[in-house]
């Protein structure tokens, strides 16, 4: 019996995903933030404090560009920055109070929104989706390390 086939991971992947960015801007647009600056803001949730360098490593922005968004979001009092007291070339950067709450408030809109297209799915598929797309996306994490 021939195998069933069925697109590969990417194809299938890659749309859904350009879809689900596609349908977070108007929720971050409502918080007042861009894409990268929503990135920017649940990367510092991780750990308290990041040199922009390693931030911008992480996140996977150029450290140049990423220097634009730290200013905005800085001049809304989302995020801090302050000289690295071990090297004062460097600065550090960490989320505020008001960028914490901004932050959550857009996640939990963001989450409601995708409980929404995962209705169709019985919940147990659901848990399971879920379960196995944080499995994977761990296992990616800690391979970029």
């Amino acid at each position: 019996m021939p195998e069933v086939q069925r697109p590969d991971l990417a194809a299938m992947l890659v749309p859904l995903g350009r879809a689900l960015a596609a349908a977070e801007l108007p929720i971050l647009e409502r918080h007042g933030l861009t894409m990268w600056g929503y990135v920017v803001l649940l990367d510092l949730g991780d750990e308290p404090v990041y040199t922009q360098a390693a931030l911008a490593k992480k996140i996977r922005a150029d450290k140049t560009r990423i220097i634009g968004v730290l200013d905005e979001l800085q001049q809304r009092d989302l995020i801090r920055r302050a000289p690295d007291p071990a090297d004062r070339r460097a600065r550090l950067v960490s989320l505020t109070p008001t960028g914490r709450t901004t932050r959550d408030r857009a996640q939990r809109d963001i989450q409601e929104q995708e409980d929404r297209l995962l209705s169709p799915l019985p919940a147990a598929e659901r848990k399971a989706f879920l379960r196995s797309m944080q499995t994977l996306w761990a296992s990616i994490i800690a391979q970029q390390g």
